[in-house]
């Protein structure tokens, strides 16, 4: 290899070829020898006819140096030159490549690729043969295999048709493979691509099978390891947690010395986004939770819980029905067989019916199934067994959710919240000097929050609780006087809740009440989805995770899952994905298999290490035959023309120089052709606010963020969607795709061209509007604009006009307005003087005001205003929103408000 600098030169014994140009030169320039005169004199007669076509008696020289940058260009590329060539590998044996190819390098996948193509190159310029080892076991479950020792390309054949598995690599497997099979002749040189994860024991101790690769590695030759550096690293979704009506999702990572920011999307089955919540990773922490707050409705469609920017199987995890399901058992206290409405039962099945799946027994046959919720109604003193059972299950997770009634007031166990008093409190009795007590609003920490209480919901009778100094933090409603409704206390996993009133109306009217639902579904969404008894024996693969965590059919290999088995070990043989029956598939994925990550960088310690992402050669062979291409095309073309085989271009024969200009010229001609055929395809592609250019600096700034802000607020609004603002040179570009036009007048502004003219006159003739905006304070009965922008618009056929009144269209278009302020108040809004032009479907071509509208709705990033209103105060700026808001449907929708306004008239004059 021969080196100059930034440039080497891969062959350079073909660069000998550039010593025969000066042979290839004279060889050009050789022409058949001049003809020999004769003196003939009736070749005179011909002395005076025009010579229509001259053939050179030499080849121009422009030719020749055209010809010559063409040899030369196939020269160089020969000799494969390199721009910023990579240092020689070190050592004379073959090159080891040991890549990881597990769920953690499906990151940024094609770099390594890159990596992997750039050392194979280096390894072919010096005649070495390739050996590849993929640290991961095979998807048909066969242990790690080395591939080689080959010729350079058949390595690249190799390399390219790998790709990561959702499974984690085998290190141990790999290093028994490199100790039978890799027998090298000579010193090799060694390239770790690195996934950049080791797992680790929960003492932070890296895999010792990580170790003892790492050192035999060493041991064999030079060793270089490859990674995504600090700002990449492997992130792992772990199981969520369910924390109220939310969840928390753990995510961890490999590396710690950087913040990393993240973000959790929640999809559905159908890849609808449902959710998203955000977090940031700060320097040395390697686990975030990440709360997700979704409503119920909503989880009960989650599909998968996604990391954006992560396409690796560890950064989805799917859910199933335990995510979903919700059983709900159901205890009456009362004897069996009584009226309907007077079942506590009955309005409970009322309220939960569509939300869960209600099942109605004993204590202990229901127990003996799995289980979400269990609601006991009005059920006195519980047996010791039964306690016990219910203790150990909803320290295990599960809600137990009791009711009040005579039987509990008389009879209470041990099995609740807080102490109760004997026997209970009556509202509203014959005895009693209080009345039925409504309920207090829900306290900031209740799980009840943000629900509304309705003022007829009474309580008249409740059991109560004993006084206690934990009383108030177990309390999640309290009625008006401050006694407790609710409470509750988390017990392990689960929680018990006890209501103080009864689950029917015969204590209250909450159960007669959506609020009575609702309170339910909120204690329902407390508790954890259940797997379902039914999942039982083998369960077959139904989708599987790719290695970049896209879900696809199963292959060949996968095997069916015994139902015990999810949770297990993740292996070629059952990767993540689902498996069981269409109607209620069960999830497997990958973090409960994986232990604690972290880095290999303590087992690195003396190693070279490099980055995928790092610049590396550039191969200019590529370039240079391209080159050499296009000449060969240009000479061939000439020498057609020359030979009069192609029609003769004018001026060919002056000069390389002409010819040159002529394909430059078409280049720019073709070049300003794309670029106004890309801005009319961007314009049209969505809907677009536009604003005249000024050249004004300042004020074209104010245009701009004024139609992006309103842009903003239009999509908050209304259905319209506005991509943002685009600039217009009146002179120069088509107006025809924009339906609204914002043209700020400024000082000194020069009057229209023709052409600007012609393009306005036309715009506004096939349906456009243009807002004119003077920006200047004025008064009530000021006329529009005055002389300067009379002169301004000479020319434009612009019809009469007349301020905006009461009844106008612009009045109703969105919002009701009597006014039309901007950064200004007082102004005038002047628009035709007849409505009914139907050429335009009733809008008026021209708008003309001073209010400088595009300074009241400027906005930042943020969505903080830029500019204050005059005089204000910020009632101002929200009318302003409003007018804008009114401007645009007005000039999407045209006259249908107008329409409406005459639908009376109309029902009148049919009789009706």
């Amino acid at each position: 290899m021969l080196n100059l600098g930034p440039i080497a030169f891969a062959a350079p014994w073909l660069l000998l070829g550039l010593v025969a140009l000066p042979l290839l030169y004279w060889l050009l320039k050789v022409t058949p020898p001049n003809p020999r005169t004769i003196s003939f004199p009736a070749i005179r007669l011909l002395a005076d006819l025009v010579h229509r076509e001259e053939t050179p008696n030499r080849t121009p020289l422009w030719i020749l140096i055209l010809r010559m940058v063409l040899a030369a260009l196939v020269i160089l590329a020969l000799s494969r030159p390199l721009l910023n060539p990579a240092a020689t590998l070190p050592g004379g044996g073959p090159l080891l490549l040991v890549v990881d190819n597990g769920w953690a390098a499906a990151r940024d996948w094609p770099a390594r690729l890159s990596a992997m193509d750039n050392l194979i190159d280096q390894a072919d310029r010096q005649g070495r043969t390739v050996t590849l080892l993929a640290t991961a076991p095979s998807p048909n479950g066969d242990d790690p295999a080395l591939a080689g020792p080959m010729p350079a390309n058949a390595a690249k054949r190799v390399a390219q048709t790998m790709a990561p598995h959702p499974w984690p690599v085998d290190r141990a497997a790999a290093l028994q493979t490199l100790r039978q099979a890799f027998k090298p002749q000579g010193s090799p040189y060694i390239v770790w691509l690195s996934d950049g994860v080791v797992t680790a024991s929960p003492a932070g101790i890296a895999d010792p099978a990580a170790a003892d690769l790492v050192t035999h590695l060493r041991r064999l030759g030079a060793l270089e390891v490859r990674g995504d550096g600090q700002e990449r690293p492997a992130l792992l979704i772990r199981q969520p947690v369910l924390d109220g009506a939310s969840l928390r999702v753990p995510i961890e990572r490999s590396e710690t010395s950087l913040p990393l920011p993240i973000t959790l999307r929640a999809q559905g089955a159908d890849g609808r986004l449902l959710g998203a919540a955000t977090a940031t990773l700060p320097t040395g922490e390697s686990r975030v939770e990440v709360p997700l707050d979704l409503p119920t409705e909503l989880r009960n469609e989650l599909a998968s819980l996604r990391l954006e920017g992560q396409d690796t199987a560890g950064a989805v995890l799917l859910t199933d029905e335990r995510w979903r399901r919700r059983p709900v058992g159901l205890v009456s206290g009362r004897a069996a067989g009584e009226q309907p409405l007077l079942s506590d039962l009955y309005y409970l099945e009322r309220a939960l019916s569509p939300y869960a799946e209600l099942r109605k027994g004993e204590i202990g046959e229901l127990l003996d199934r799995t289980l979400s919720v269990l609601i006991l109604a009005d059920v006195g003193s519980l047996t010791e067994v039964e306690i016990a059972r219910l203790q150990s299950w909803i320290e295990g997770g599960g809600v137990l959710l009791r009711f009040a009634g005579p039987r509990l007031a008389q009879n209470a166990d041990a099995l609740v919240p807080v102490p109760l008093r004997a026997g209970g409190r009556a509202l509203g009795g014959a005895l009693s000097w209080d009345n039925p007590a409504g309920l207090s609003p829900f306290a900031d920490d209740s799980p009840f929050h943000g629900l509304t209480v309705p003022a007829d919901v009474t309580v008249k009778r409740q059991v109560l609780a004993e006084p206690g100094i934990d009383l108030a933090s177990r309390t999640w409603a309290r009625l008006a006087d401050g006694t407790p409704l609710v409470t509750a206390e988390r017990r392990g996993r689960g929680a018990l809740v006890l209501v103080h009133t009864s689950a029917g109306p015969d204590w209250s009217n909450l159960a007669l009440s959506g609020l009575y639902v609702d309170m339910l579904r909120r204690v329902v969404a407390l508790s954890a989805g259940v797997e379902g008894g039914e999942a039982a024996g083998m369960l077959a693969p139904r989708a599987i995770l790719d290695g970049f965590g896209r879900l696809a059919d199963p292959a060949g290999t996968t095997f069916p899952l015994a139902a015990t088995d999810l949770g297990g070990p993740i292996s070629p043989r059952h990767p993540p994905g689902y498996y069981g029956p269409a109607e209620s598939p069960r999830a497997l994925n990958l973090s409960p298999a994986i232990p604690a990550m972290t880095t290999p960088d303590a087992l690195l310690a003396g190693v070279p290490k490099g980055l995928y992402a790092a610049g590396g050669e550039t191969e200019l062979k590529p370039t240079l035959l391209t080159m050499a291409l296009i000449l060969g095309l240009i000479d061939l073309l000439i020498a057609l023309s020359l030979r009069g085989l192609l029609p003769r271009l004018p001026g060919l024969g002056r000069g390389a120089a002409a010819g040159l200009a002529l394909l430059l010229a078409g280049g720019l001609a073709m070049g300003d052709a794309r670029a106004d055929d890309a801005r009319a395809i961007e314009a049209t592609a969505q809907n677009w606010l536009a604003y005249v250019r000024t050249g004004d600096g300042a004020v074209d700034g104010v245009s701009k963020a004024g139609l992006e802000g309103l842009g903003r607020v239009l999509a908050d609004r209304t259905a319209v969607e506005v991509a943002g603002a685009m600039p217009v040179d009146l002179d120069n570009d088509e107006l025809s795709f924009f339906p609204l036009i914002y043209w700020p007048v400024t000082e000194g502004q020069t009057n229209l061209s023709d052409a600007a003219r012609n393009r306005l006159n036309a715009y506004m003739r096939q349906g456009g509007m243009v807002l004119i905006d003077t920006r200047t304070p004025s008064a009530a009965g000021d006329g529009p604009g005055g002389p300067g922008l009379e002169a301004l618009l000479r020319g434009l056929d612009i019809p009469p006009l007349a301020p905006v009144g009461p009844e106008h269209v612009l009045t109703k278009a969105f919002y009701l307005l009597g006014e039309f302020p901007g950064r200004y108040a007082g102004g005038e809004l002047w628009a035709e003087a007849r409505e009914d032009n139907a050429s335009n479907d009733g809008v008026s071509a021209v708008l003309i005001g001073s209010n400088d509208w595009a300074a009241a709705w400027a906005m930042d990033e943020r969505g903080r205003p830029l500019y204050p209103v005059v005089p204000g105060p910020e009632r101002q700026r929200e009318i302003a929103y409003r007018v804008g808001i009114n401007m645009v449907m007005y000039a999407l929708t045209g006259n249908y408000k107008a329409d409406q306004v005459h639908v009376p008239a109309i029902l009148e004059r049919l009789g009706q």
